[in-house]
């Protein structure tokens, strides 16, 4: 949240940052300091700091965990394609020997048919 403090405090008035300590002790209840009457009054940023910069550090490993497995699928989507396209085109290959074969058979049988005969009736 932003505030700015009382007139005695800040004369200029210069915004400032902050949080506000009940929200943070729902989050986190070490994160705040208490009254004489155990109620939240303030936070304790230097504390917040502290675990501000371990969770950092937390999804910074997450994240470089992450990018490896990210990698290592991109290893394998692409090892694999290769291993398509290779099988595609050996398809290709036999699909065209094949369909070569084929047509040598087409045009065998086409040339061992008889001729027509023509009869001629009388």
């Amino acid at each position: 949240m932003t505030f700015r403090y009382k007139h005695e405090l800040d004369p200029a008035g210069i915004p400032q940052f902050g949080l506000v300590a009940e929200d943070v002790e729902k989050v986190n209840p070490d994160l705040v300091a208490r009254d004489a009457d155990g109620k939240a009054y303030t936070v304790r940023y230097e504390a917040v700091n502290a675990m501000l910069l371990n969770e950092f550090l937390k999804e910074h490993r997450k994240n470089e965990k992450q990018e490896a497995t990210i990698a290592e699928l991109k290893s394998t989507v692409a090892q694999r394609q290769k291993g398509f396209e290779a099988k595609l085109a050996k398809q290709e290959e036999q699909i065209e020997a094949l369909t070569a074969g084929l047509q040598k058979v087409s045009a065998h049988l086409e040339a061992s048919k008889p001729a027509p005969q023509v009869v001629k009736n009388p």
